[in-house]
């Protein structure tokens, strides 16, 4: 990234996540930039989604602090979490959409609860977002009547309903087909490049890694913490830490 897009959205200071006697990392720390795509990756069980739902305040910290837009989530009132989440969107795993709406209904939640808009001004949203992510002509489909790939994209748009400036997205790939987990990240590079949106990707997929990542930083579950942050390409071939090596080389241990 050019130095002049070097301005932190996200700050991570000495988090630590435990829950009862388990501590799941501790004293994580790093930064996110605007208009990056940002790869959060490891093994099973080292904590990726624990921290996204730390970054966006469904957990509260053990210990330390996530900074989001310059607000410290954990110490944020309801009214400053609200203002901070209206301007980030989400796309978690399985798109989470509600089966008994159509998928225009989904995407015009976010704005019938969070802006004044009229109906027409919703529908017309609605139409544009859905028309982004490739999906216009499905505004009256139930979710039960697309495919997985079209879920995610309608999540996606949902995602997007409020422009946010910050996207998370949570094991994006999770039961997609290749094909359709190309289209999806070539989609997510679009937007991230179209509109300089900051993302953060929860993600052991590999071939997506390599092609949408600017910057990663990989956990462990035995190091509870960061064991190896940058560019996965470079760590690919340089990285001297064999648990990284073996992991962006498909190694066993």
């Amino acid at each position: 990234m050019n130095s002049e897009q070097k301005t932190p959205v996200i700050v991570v200071e000495n988090l630590t996540a435990r829950f009862g006697d388990n501590t799941i990392f501790e004293n994580v720390s790093f930064t996110v930039y605007k208009g990056e795509i940002l790869v959060i990756l490891g093994g099973s069980g080292c904590g990726k989604s624990t921290l996204l739902k730390h970054i966006i305040g469904l957990y509260k910290p053990y210990a330390g602090k996530v900074v989001v837009n310059g607000v410290d989530i954990a110490a944020a009132s309801e009214e400053q979490l609200r203002q901070v989440r209206m301007r980030f969107g989400v796309l978690f795993q399985a798109g989470a959409l509600l089966g008994s709406m159509t998928v225009a209904e989904n995407v015009a939640l976010p704005l019938s609860e969070y802006t004044d808009l009229s109906p027409a001004a919703i529908n017309l949203v609605v139409k544009m977002k859905l028309g982004m992510v490739t999906l216009s002509g499905y505004e009256n489909h139930l979710p039960s009547e697309i495919s997985g790939g079209m879920k995610k994209r309608a999540g996606l748009a949902r995602a997007m309903a409020l422009d946010p400036t910050i996207l998370f997205f949570d094991e994006p790939s999770a039961g997609l087909d290749p094909i359709t987990s190309v289209e999806l990240d070539n989609l997510i590079k679009s937007i991230n490049a179209g509109m300089n949106t900051t993302m953060v990707i929860v993600t052991h997929e590999l071939e997506s890694i390599y092609t949408i990542a600017h910057r990663i930083i990989m956990l462990d579950k035995e190091a509870r913490g960061i064991i190896a942050e940058g560019d996965p390409r470079v760590l690919k071939d340089q990285s001297t830490d064999q648990r990284v090596h073996n992991f962006f080389n498909r190694l066993p241990m």
